[in-house]
């Protein structure tokens, strides 16, 4: 995993992508290195959270271009493919992931940190889909993702302007959940990462799920899959030691995540 550096504090597992001579460029043994590491932290049951970053000034400035420039139709599909796969992957990780945005985040390094759960940015960050200028279109589902979190208008807007935004713009069209002094950066996702840590593991894996599946689904199908989910965690010792432990006004020692 040559372009990945894996660190563990605590129950929370650091991605850093670490091709900062490229500005973190995602090309072909950049996602796989990827792919790899998210399955050695799924395997990891001591890892309930997952922070992404990038080294150095870039969280991911986009696809390699000096890949790409040489590809017909069949390589381009395969590539979008793979970059698709690993957005998908992140988005449905059974393990919350925070995007720390350090810097640049543009085309794929945009689209993997709208694959995370939750973003936060530098006050440094700067955000783009840029494909257009360069005769393509987002690959990594960046045509998908960016309309449902930000709607379907700014999203053409900056879509099909090429348009780089900065993190305080992000913040206002809802694209990051909070932007902070580039220092603090690392301090606030653990923070964050931490606080969900501390809570029990199996009703947050159902409360993603349910977020996620609920996206893609009818309400009515949605609510069933939450009282299904709602009804497994009733059903487990942490359930029954925090409501225990509530009602009897004492205090919770922590999860057994049972």
């Amino acid at each position: 995993m040559g372009y990945i550096i894996l660190e563990q504090q605590g129950h929370v597992g650091i991605i850093t992508i670490n091709r900062f001579e490229t500005l973190n460029s995602l090309n072909s043994d950049v996602l796989s290195d990827l792919n790899r590491t998210l399955d050695v932290l799924e395997a990891n049951e001591d890892i309930y959270v997952v922070i992404l970053t990038g080294k150095g000034r870039s969280f991911a400035a986009g696809e390699d271009i000096a890949e790409m420039r040489d590809f017909g139709a069949v390589e381009g599909k395969a590539f979008s493919d793979f970059g698709n796969a690993i957005s998908l992957r992140i988005e449905n990780f059974p393990k919350p992931v925070i995007a720390a945005v350090n810097g640049f985040a543009l085309g794929g390094g945009c689209e993997l940190a709208m694959a995370c759960d939750i973003r936060i940015a530098s006050e440094n960050a700067k955000f783009s889909q840029p494909e257009v200028g360069l005769g393509i279109i987002p690959g990594f589902g960046g045509t998908q993702r960016l309309p449902r979190i930000v709607g379907i208008g700014k999203a053409m807007e900056l879509i099909l302007s090429a348009r780089t935004i900065n993190a305080a713009e992000a913040k206002e069209i809802g694209l990051v959940n909070q932007v902070v002094a580039h220092e603090k950066l690392m301090e606030t996702a653990l923070e964050l990462a931490n606080a969900i840590a501390s809570k029990a593991q199996i009703a947050v894996r159902f409360a993603k799920q349910c977020i996620r599946r609920g996206m893609q689904a009818d309400i009515n199908s949605a609510a069933n899959y939450e009282a299904l989910a709602f009804g497994i965690c009733c059903d487990t010792e942490d359930q029954f030691d925090a409501m225990n432990a509530f009602v009897s006004n004492t205090e919770l020692k922590g999860f057994k995540n049972r």
